[in-house]
This record gives structure tokens, sequence and C-alpha cells, in this order.
């Protein structure tokens, strides 16, 4: 079982900068894949952000150039630093987990509990 806990969500003016973290429990993160995904009111859950146990990255089309995810293997911690936001960026955001360890495939099957951010115009 991981257990993922998120932190970094709050409301801030549009064009700033927020930073997400997601600390997650296990002794093998390093092998972990790991998301943000984001759900606003009435949408569905979509992906923002991925990066690999090897470090790979991919983006929504929406936030490439505008945000950055980034992992600390040594803290068990997965980062979102978002610039540049906008209203529409406006979400829960939640973090995932695949810590299987394979390669190719990733299936998200442990979820945060999310967190709140609110880009005001």
């Amino acid at each position: 079982q991981v257990q993922l806990v998120e932190s970094g969500g709050e409301l801030v003016q549009a064009g700033g900068s927020l930073r997400l973290s997601c600390t997650a429990s296990g002794r093998t993160f390093n092998v972990y894949h790991m998301g943000w995904y984001r759900q606003a009111p009435g949408k569905n859950r979509d992906m923002v952000a991925t990066i690999s146990s090897r470090g790979f990255t991919n983006y929504a089309d929406s936030v490439k150039g505008r945000f950055t995810i980034s992992r600390d293997n040594a803290k068990n911690t997965v980062y979102l630093q978002m610039n540049r936001l906008k209203p529409e960026d406006t979400a829960v955001y939640y973090c995932a987990a695949d810590p299987r360890g394979i390669s190719g495939t990733i299936i998200f099957n442990y979820w945060g509990q999310g967190t709140q951010v609110t880009v005001s115009s």
C-alpha cells in the first residue's frame, strides 16, 4: 500500500507561481512512476504531467512550457512547479503513483487526497 500526501495548493493571482509537493510512502520510491492530475468542477480528471522512474517526463499540451515535474528520490517526493498560472488552471490537483517498477506501461492505482489550486483573474 502506497500513501501519497500532497501540499502546496493555495489561492494565487494569474501570472503567479506555485510549487506542489507530493510525498510517498515506501522504501522503493526510486522505481515508482509518478504523476500529477487535476480535476476542475464538473470536468473529468485529466493528466497534467508524469515522470517515470528514470526521469522521463510527459506534459499535457495546456501546461507545456509553464509547468515542470521533478522528483527527489532521497525525499520520496515529486514536485510540480507551476509558472505563469492562468484562471483555467484552477482545479484540485492529485498526485498519483505506479509503484510496480515496470517500464513501458504506467498504471496509476494510488492517489493522494488532492490539493486545491485557485487562480484568480
